[in-house]
């Protein structure tokens, strides 16, 4: 059996970001460190830096007046900075950089008095964020079926903002519907606001389902990327499965598979991909060679917080 990883794969700049602001902030302020939602979408990370001291809480009224507080990498509303302030926390914020950039093109279009339309999933902690960064009401489109039926009020002054995580096809197709309902809405590269990371490791896997005939994507349930991992494999063709980690792995999964391909969300740390690895090395009953197909070296790096720079 081949094992081939996809490359690039696993934590991209935000998320390294993210989480080395919560680590450097219990080295530097001790613990207890409390973060709002978790700080990227992974229980393996998650639990990981609950260990060291990190407490996880819902909405900042949880927290101590004046404690440590550091914001997810998913960004926050205007709301949720006003409550931090009003308790006199002291925070640090780990949001992504191209999803604060997206809080600013929101600000911008609404100042220039342009209907706002967000393009993403109900529910979504950056989603909830975009939305409350603006005064006016955004006008969320989930899908194609949105995009056809979506009601305009202003269509000569209209423009739109998308979640940073999304299925870069998806989004093309509810952009075109979208530019042809409302011809004179803002137009402007359908994916601008998919973040780099995104688009490459859905490319990744687009080059990956060529090669093998079972796809496997560790990342969790609720992280937007890697659920879109998943969905490109089975739009491919191929069996694909989001896993946690090794101990979903189904024996059954590999009785005809002959070369498996192994992905990670942008949320998914390596040690998780080693370990599937050597699971189902357990698993095959023959020998398993494990090899990385040829892809995009990445390079971005972003500059943690001023709070918790050496």
């Amino acid at each position: 059996m081949n094992i081939i990883l996809a490359k690039p794969r696993g934590f991209c700049a935000g998320v390294t970001r993210a989480i080395e602001t919560v680590e450097r902030a219990l080295t530097k302020f001790g613990p207890p460190v409390y973060v709002r939602h978790e700080i990227v979408h992974n229980k393996f990370v998650v639990e990981s830096l609950r260990k060291k001291g990190a407490i996880f809480v819902s909405e900042v009224d949880q927290i101590p007046e004046g404690a440590i507080t550091i914001f997810s990498a998913h960004g926050v509303s205007d709301r949720v900075e006003d409550d931090a302030v009003a308790r006199g926390l002291n925070v640090i914020d780990a949001t992504c950089p191209l999803v604060s950039k997206v809080h600013r093109e929101a600000k911008k279009y609404e100042e220039e008095g342009y209907e706002l339309i967000l393009i993403g999933h109900r529910g979504h902690p950056e989603v909830e964020g975009t939305s409350g960064r603006v005064k006016k009401e955004v006008i969320l489109v989930t899908n194609e079926e949105d995009a056809r039926s979506v009601e305009i009020k202003s269509p000569a002054k209209l423009s739109y903002v998308t979640q940073t995580t999304l299925s870069v096809d998806d989004t093309k197709k509810i952009v075109e519907i979208l530019e042809k309902r409302f011809p004179q809405m803002q137009q402007g590269l359908a994916t601008k606001d998919i973040c780099y990371a995104t688009q490459n490791r859905q490319d990744a896997v687009r080059s990956l389902s060529k090669m093998v005939d079972l796809l496997l994507v560790i990342g969790a349930k609720n992280s937007s990327n890697s659920n879109r991992l998943r969905d490109l494999g089975e739009e491919c063709g191929l069996p694909s499965y989001l896993i946690n980690g090794a101990q979903d792995l189904q024996p059954e999964w590999f009785t005809s598979a002959k070369n498996v391909g192994l992905t990670a969300g942008a949320s998914a740390p390596e040690v998780l991909v080693q370990d599937v690895i050597e699971k189902i090395k357990t698993l095959a009953t023959s020998p398993v060679k494990v090899s990385d197909m040829d892809g995009i070296e990445e390079s971005t790096f972003f500059v943690l917080p001023r709070k918790v720079r050496k």
